[in-house]
């Protein structure tokens, strides 16, 4: 119950306060193109409950969330689970990380957009009982965005917990609201019927295309309800969409659908005139918590998305601190966070209005929505074994119907759609940049090393003194040196008496059990006593290596970690002519890897007991 609760407070707020502008953006479009006649109002209201249905409901609540990696979700961790179930010398092998990390870039491009029109449509509900601060509005909406940032720090558990409370509020008043409308003209009720959205787009094909570029608002947020799963899991989730987010979701647009029918002229903010006039006040107070809850639906399945492809290699390694000694996955990145916030602050400037932000708003989700289908269907069929009239039965109408919502939204490109594409475009050169230029490196670090067998062999004879005390080297390749080893002995002729190389490696799994987490082996040498650990860990596992060494120990390694000191290979990457990349590329690597997260703190080393020695890779 708590954690359903935390999900209300975290999952739910995009979704949850799509309510404030989509039926209003529908009416808005194109200068007034959908009218407020009853054929259109039943179109409207019946495409956006079935989409809801379809979408949120049938799609993401109960397919997308069981296929959970480990119990964590996102296009990222669902791309890595279909790479798990494929043949890896199939062409689906590469394509589907591929896939994932465009779905990654879409998703941030809506990480941007959704903090900003999501505060702003709240804060401009003010127009309706005070037309006077109308001029604050910007200010307002940067000065609460502020707020939610700075505040991530303290975690989602801590943050959900707060928020949980006022959204039961809020999905209450959505309910209340919307059964008191109803009451007024029961006839909406009809708008349940699939007949009405049939009928509005065979008889106003055109209109009901343009129509679904808005009404893709409604079910924005779905994807963030999957990146955060791994926040608070999937029965809470499920129970908390089905027992108060889709009934009031469902009421409070039919409650709108009603309003417009019986007052027109509500089109205007039919959210915030469905209230009487003593409530607006208070409902917009309401509505700006609610949005600032939206946010944090996105921020949160950033966080969870920016971890996952750093783990399966597409971005430097990134400064996450964990906010919850219960659920692994609630974790902050101030990376992320502050990048965000500077985007959404970007926004605000630049487009000052939720209904400007509106034509920017659904390119990016509709595209990420494409591509979780797609890599579902995949991982469907691979691990599931799920037959082709099967495939073709699911798939065929969530994928023609985000289909037609992709397209209507690429009428927004040059009206503001522009902006998360080319935000999904940074997002993405940046990833597989990193990608590229991480196998280069690797590659030419492997030669510099050499092979670790033959290092050993070679310390037979040499004039290398054995000093006492246990040296530990973090080095993630397995096979070869690593060179603050190898320039220890170069330069100061000495080796510690017991020395200990430890790989790591992550899996292409969210978490690796602790009794499957190290391997010691013993290796033989003619000086001191060498031993090399492999450390396995889950793209959500912090590496931390004093922690995994302590394991390795009741397998029996014999090592002082309170003595012990810990040895660093720090690459320092020089651009050269060297083919394999372009030059902007090189450039654009080099300066992710300047920020890179310290790797001392990074695995989680003793500062006082870690030496860093320098070495240079030509890229």
């Amino acid at each position: 119950m708590v954690l359903a609760l935390g999900a209300l407070g975290v999952v739910f707020g995009d979704i949850g306060t799509s309510p404030l502008y989509a039926i209003q953006t529908v009416f808005a479009i194109d200068g007034g193109i959908v009218k407020s006649t009853p054929s259109d109002v039943y179109g409207v209201i019946s495409l956006v409950f079935w989409s809801i249905l379809v979408v949120v409901s049938a799609k993401y609540v109960v397919f997308i969330l069981r296929a959970d990696n480990d119990g964590e979700g996102g296009v990222m961790a669902l791309a890595a689970l279909a790479r798990r179930t494929v043949r890896p010398e199939g062409k689906r092998f590469a394509l589907v990380m591929i896939l994932g990390v465009i779905g990654a870039s879409l998703f941030y491009g809506d990480s941007v957009i959704t903090p900003a029109i999501s505060v702003m449509s709240a804060i401009e509900g003010l127009a309706v009982p005070a037309p006077g601060l109308s001029h604050l509005e910007v200010p307002l909406g940067a000065a609460i965005i502020t707020v939610l940032f700075v505040v991530q720090r303290y975690g989602t558990h801590i943050v959900g917990r707060f928020f949980g409370p006022i959204m039961v509020l809020w999905f209450g008043v959505l309910a209340v609201t919307g059964v008191v409308q109803i009451a007024h003209d029961p006839a909406i009720l009809r708008s349940l019927s699939p007949s009405y959205a049939v009928l509005f787009v065979v008889d106003h094909p055109f209109i009901a295309f343009v129509a679904m570029g808005a009404i893709v608002l409604a079910i924005t947020g779905a994807e963030a309800l999957y990146a955060d799963m791994g926040h608070f899991g999937r029965a809470p989730i499920r129970r908390a969409w089905f027992g108060l987010v889709f009934p009031a979701l469902t009421l409070n647009y039919l409650g709108q659908g009603a309003l417009i029918l019986e007052k027109p002229a509500s089109i205007a903010n039919p959210f915030f005139l469905l209230a009487p006039s003593w409530m607006q006040l208070p409902l917009v107070v309401l509505a700006t918590a609610a949005t600032v809850i939206a946010s944090q639906a996105v921020i949160s399945g950033a966080f969870s998305v920016s971890r996952q492809a750093e783990r399966l290699g597409y971005l430097p390694r990134l400064t996450v601190r964990h906010t919850s000694q219960q659920e692994g996955g609630q974790i902050y990145v101030p990376a992320v966070n502050w990048s965000l916030y500077a985007g959404v602050l970007l926004l605000l400037v630049l487009f000052q209005s939720s209904g400007k932000l509106a034509t920017a708003y659904g390119l990016a989700v509709t595209g990420t929505f494409l591509l979780t289908t797609t890599l579902f269907l995949i991982y469907a069929e691979s691990a599931w074994e799920w037959s082709r009239a099967k495939l073709v039965a699911v798939g065929l109408p969530l994928g023609l119907l985000e289909l037609i919502y992709f397209a209507a939204n690429l009428t927004k490109v040059t009206h503001g759609g522009w902006l998360p594409l080319l935000i999904a475009a940074t997002i993405g050169t940046l990833m597989l940049t990193w990608q590229r230029g991480r196998i280069l490196v690797t590659e030419r670090r492997t030669n510099l090393e050499g092979q670790l067998t033959d290092f050993i062999a070679a310390l037979d004879g040499s004039e290398v003194s054995v000093v006492p005390g246990t040296a530990i080297f973090v080095h993630p390749p397995d096979q070869t040196t690593p060179l603050a080893l190898r320039e220890n002995v170069a330069a100061n002729h000495v080796i510690h008496a017991r020395v200990v190389i430890v790989s790591t490696q992550s899996e292409n799994v969210p978490h690796v059990p602790e009794g499957e987490r190290c391997t010691v082996e013993p290796l033989t040498s003619p000086l001191g006593a060498i031993s090399r650990v492999r450390l396995s860990f889950g793209f959500q596992d912090d590496q931390d290596v004093p922690a995994a060494l302590r394991i390795a120990q009741d397998q029996g390694l014999e090592v002082d970690l309170d003595e012990a000191f810990y040895f660093l290979s720090r690459i320092s990457v020089l651009r050269g002519t060297v083919a394999g990349m372009p030059t902007w590329r090189k450039r654009l690597f080099i300066g992710l890897a300047h920020n890179a997260a310290n790797p001392s703190q990074y695995f989680s080393l003793p500062e006082h007991r870690t030496v860093v020695m320098g070495a240079q890779v030509v890229l």
